[in-house]
């Protein structure tokens, strides 16, 4: 039993309103240095954690208090870190996934929404909120006919403000783009940076995918996509650098993966990548563990091991430290800087999610393309 739950397991046999009190009393989850408690009240057979820390099991039980319907867990949570998560209730034959309700910090996904615990040390980046000093930019719509896929795609076109045709502007490829505005809050942090003077103004085109894991996975077509169609589209109507250190492809996830492929198969194209918490899943021996839909990434992956080229000059990569693919993206790390390629490379406690990739953008954004403020400064 953890030292918190027998304190509240004594104080409920001695006080018959204890439980109350203590609820009201404290903020949940109660982080005390390196150690967490969370706690859930209510009728239950178990109760267990599910978390998304790669490496600790994915469920870990809660104890009752005895004699109440109230169950605690108490775990380790090194500084800085920053963990989602569901309680799961079983009750008669019922099993629930829930949000923590003693916990009001949720953190959203197309999926919905989870808990969020935060360790001691983190805090929200203020940068990322949004800042009634900065100028807003403005997030354009369009429809554009694709004929590399024979279909018709959705565009979100990010303009900063004070946006001039007299003037040229770096161009930012964002995979998943839409899921970067509605997730990590991408049009506050781009213009806080900008107000900040930390980011150059620049043109965003937020891409996204109908079909993300396999147009994402080394297809062909969004290499094509992007080189063929969007950059000349883009080139045409705005006024940007029109060179490759002008340029940037950035995404999360498989995202990454499409960014470094569409890099490798025109290479010379894009100066800079941003990458984050690339599924870069490889072999060295034998098969993958990561099912049927890795098939083609693996196949990817190995083939730029084996001849990486240099498809960019400068790449940014992070990782959590609590995803099953750190291995990969720590194992990607020095082969990208043997080809040449400026690299800069940075890891977090965290999972992988969106919260994450958002509380890197200004380190990743800002050293791709460094504003006024760094470029004096460095």
């Amino acid at each position: 039993m953890s030292g918190v739950a027998q304190e509240w397991t004594e104080r409920a046999q001695r006080e018959p309103h204890a439980i109350e009190v203590l609820l009201a009393e404290r903020e949940f989850p109660i982080v005390e240095g390196s150690r967490v408690t969370f706690v859930y009240r209510g009728p239950a057979d178990s109760v267990h954690l599910r978390h998304w820390i790669y490496g600790l099991g994915s469920s870990l039980p809660y104890e009752r208090v005895e004699g109440t319907d109230l169950w605690t867990l108490t775990m380790d949570l090194p500084a800085g870190s920053r963990v989602e998560y569901k309680i799961e209730v079983v009750h008669g034959g019922d099993r629930r996934l829930v949000q923590d309700p003693f916990n009001p910090h949720l953190a959203r996904d197309p999926y919905g929404a989870n808990s969020v615990v935060q360790g001691e040390g983190y805090v929200e980046p203020a940068w990322a909120q949004p800042d009634p000093e900065a100028r807003t930019g403005e997030v354009l719509e369009r429809r554009f006919r694709s004929e590399v896929f024979g279909d018709v795609r959705s565009l979100s076109i990010y303009l900063p403000a004070r946006f001039r045709r007299t003037r040229r502007y770096p161009l930012l490829f964002v995979h998943d783009g839409t899921d970067y505005l509605r997730f990590t809050g991408l049009q506050a942090v781009l213009d806080n940076l900008i107000h900040r003077l930390e980011l150059p103004p620049l043109i965003a085109v937020l891409v996204q995918s109908n079909d993300r894991l396999t147009e994402y996975s080394d297809d062909p077509r969004n290499a094509d996509y992007l080189v063929e169609e969007l950059l000349p589209l883009m080139e045409d109507e705005y006024p940007t650098y029109g060179t490759p250190a002008g340029r940037c492809l950035m995404g999360a996830s498989f995202g990454a993966v499409a960014s470094l492929a569409a890099a490798w198969r025109h290479p010379g194209v894009f100066g800079n990548l941003f990458l984050q918490s690339g599924s870069f899943a490889f072999t060295d021996i034998g098969e993958h563990d990561r099912g049927p839909l890795f098939d083609p990434v693996v196949e990817f992956v190995n083939q730029f091991r084996d001849a990486p080229g240099k498809p960019a000059e400068r790449v940014y990569m992070s990782c959590g430290t609590y995803e099953s693919l750190i291995y990969y993206n720590r194992s990607m790390q020095p082969l990208l800087s043997s080809t040449g390629m400026d690299v800069r490379y940075s890891e977090s406690r965290d999972g992988h999610n969106w919260e994450n990739w958002r509380d890197r953008l200004r380190e990743g954004l800002t050293w791709v393309f460094p504003g006024p403020l760094w470029m004096v400064y460095e």
